[in-house]
């Protein structure tokens, strides 16, 4: 995924209220939208250097969108949540994760289970459907490790739960977590932050529940899930 317009650098100043941004540029201060829902632990550092996207919508409040953020020297950060299921969905077109190959039709945003709406449904003739839900990581830790969540998510135990009973159902469901930094090897689940969570992905594994992680190379030009990642749940 390329960007299609110029990002514009800045320094952040402060993330607040959820969903804003203050950022100095070269232009002057402005409020950009934070599209990310989480605590984006270690990645909203004030003084971090952060790139911002034009919005499409001209008549937009807000005219600028966060999109990446240096958290180490060397080391961007894709924030922007909204990206993770464009970028899964180039990956398993150019056959990054060949486990997800063969299926001609993707539907996105389709709805199942308890008024979830899976992020990709893959279908085939002759082949059970495949439900993926995607899940974009963005916390770290040092040894190269990345984890999910990173704050409590109970809508996220709740996909879960739906996914192994799709597979229950004789469907197949996948979870693909999305980690838009390069200095990821392997990612596991935040039992230190949420505990549910992580026992949740245990027992979705134990139905059947396939999971899988993907690395990005991430720069102000555009981002790429190139890099097949561990997935380690530990007993």
């Amino acid at each position: 995924m390329r960007f299609p317009h110029p990002l514009l650098e800045g320094r952040l100043l402060r993330r607040y209220q959820r969903f804003l941004a203050d950022v100095e540029t070269a232009a002057g201060l402005v409020t950009a939208h934070c599209p990310n829902t989480g605590s984006m632990l270690g990645c909203k550092a004030p003084g971090s250097r952060v790139w911002l996207s034009p919005a499409d919508n001209p008549a937009r409040k807000l005219k600028w969108t966060w999109e990446l953020v240096e958290v180490a020297p060397g080391c961007v950060v894709g924030v922007h949540t909204g990206r993770s299921n464009g970028l899964v969905r180039e990956a398993i077109e150019a056959g990054t994760l060949p486990e997800l190959a063969g299926y001609r039709t993707i539907r996105p945003e389709v709805k199942y289970g308890e008024g979830s709406r899976i992020d990709l449904l893959l279908q085939e003739p002759g082949r059970p459907d495949c439900y993926v839900e995607v899940k974009n990581v963005t916390a770290a830790v040092e040894g190269r490790v990345g984890f999910f969540p990173d704050a409590v998510t109970t809508r996220g135990a709740k996909h879960l739960r739906e996914m192994s009973a799709m597979v229950a159902a004789g469907h197949r469901a996948a979870l693909v977590f999305c980690v838009q930094r390069g200095d990821v090897d392997a990612v596991q689940p935040a039992d230190h932050i949420d505990p549910a969570y992580g026992q949740a992905l245990r027992e979705a594994l134990a139905q059947g529940v396939e999971v899988f992680a993907l690395g990005a190379e991430v720069t102000p030009e555009g981002i790429e899930l190139n890099r097949r990642l561990a997935v380690v749940v530990p007993d």
